[in-house]
């Protein structure tokens, strides 16, 4: 589907120099000579280099859509992921290195969204929070709870995260798995 160049957003991908790219960021620029583009920065899907390019409205871009469906991890073994279609119960291996730095987020049964483009994954989206159980932490000192400081914690599964000072070692927090910070105390 062909849009115009201004009509970008981010999470958008479209085909560009051969290339599937998704829009991380985008800004609007009118300049005082000329006239106004879109600069968007561009995450190649297949090994993500960056590039930021231009685009004016009167550029035309090929919008790619994509396949989302949905899936089940099931185990890794050997930087191979194996997870599960929900519908057809057949198996798909995705590597460590396609699904990048969220990983280490993964667990058992986990319910995932595996992007694809001509039956070829591309990557996978993780619930937008996870519960984990906080390994490793600080002690409270008395009278640090006034200033609204964070304390470092080491979750179950290595991952640091900055926590509130009430937080002790056992208890189990929600994290964004996007960034890696912390959201609340589990339920």
């Amino acid at each position: 589907m062909k849009i115009d160049g201004n009509s970008i957003r981010p999470g958008n991908v479209i085909e560009h120099q051969g290339g599937l790219w998704v829009a991380v960021k985008i800004q609007h620029t009118q300049p005082g000579k000329g006239g106004a583009y879109l600069q968007v920065e561009l995450k190649n899907l297949k090994d993500g280099r960056k590039l930021n390019e231009r685009f004016r409205s009167s550029e035309k871009v090929e919008r790619v859509r994509l396949e989302q469906k949905d899936h089940t991890f099931l185990f890794e073994a050997d930087d191979m992921y194996t997870f599960m279609d929900t519908e057809t119960y057949e198996q798909v291996e995705i590597s460590g290195e396609l699904i990048g730095d969220q990983k280490v987020y993964l667990q058992d049964g986990m319910e995932v969204v595996i992007e694809s483009y001509e039956g070829a994954p591309l990557g996978v989206q993780l619930p937008q929070t996870v519960e984990l159980e906080v390994a490793e932490t600080e002690p409270v000192v008395k009278g640090q709870t006034a200033a609204s400081s964070n304390k470092p914690a080491i979750m179950e599964n290595g991952v640091r995260v900055m926590v509130p000072p009430f937080i002790s070692q056992g208890d189990r927090i929600v994290v964004y798995t996007e960034d890696s910070t912390y959201a609340e105390r589990a339920k």
